[in-house]
């Protein structure tokens, strides 16, 4: 139900939520497992609608655009692939002119439970389980380095 675009783009804004800083491209696709060229074309897209903040310059990169509180699923699924909802048959059958046949009202309901989920769920939600990604810090990786 969802397409591989919208799972790329969610796993990018909740590691950019969970790692709370600007990121950039090649970062992001490293620990999310995204092939960088395709991600990077999710990332502009997400940018230009103002889903994420696109920095330029040393320390630049990708970032939320507020708190991972205040964004829903809903709001970055929409950008990239909105939920696809059954509002005629598409059989075009006389019958289900009036309204669509129990197949697509169940799949069309299905998309529903969806949306309704993504609309409820927050980026924050999340982060309140077990980390998603895991992330070596600056600090950790210079201790491997110097016992």
């Amino acid at each position: 139900m969802l397409s591989q675009t919208a799972e790329y783009a969610l796993r990018a804004v909740v590691y950019l939520a969970q790692i709370g800083k600007p990121q950039t491209a090649r970062e992001i696709a490293q620990v999310t497992h995204v092939p960088s060229g395709y991600l990077s074309k999710i990332l502009q897209e997400l940018s230009r609608a103002g889903a994420l903040i696109s920095q330029r310059g040393l320390g630049g990169g990708f970032a939320l655009p507020g708190d991972p509180k205040d964004i829903s699923l809903y709001s970055i699924v929409n950008v990239v692939d909105p939920i696809k909802r059954i509002d005629h048959c598409p059989l075009d059958s006389p019958d289900h002119q009036v309204e669509i046949c129990a197949l697509h009202r169940r799949l069309d309901d299905a998309a529903a439970t969806v949306e309704a989920s993504f609309r409820e769920t927050m980026l924050a939600d999340l982060l309140l389980e077990k980390p998603i990604f895991t992330v070596e810090t600056n600090e950790e990786s210079e201790n491997q380095e110097n016992p």
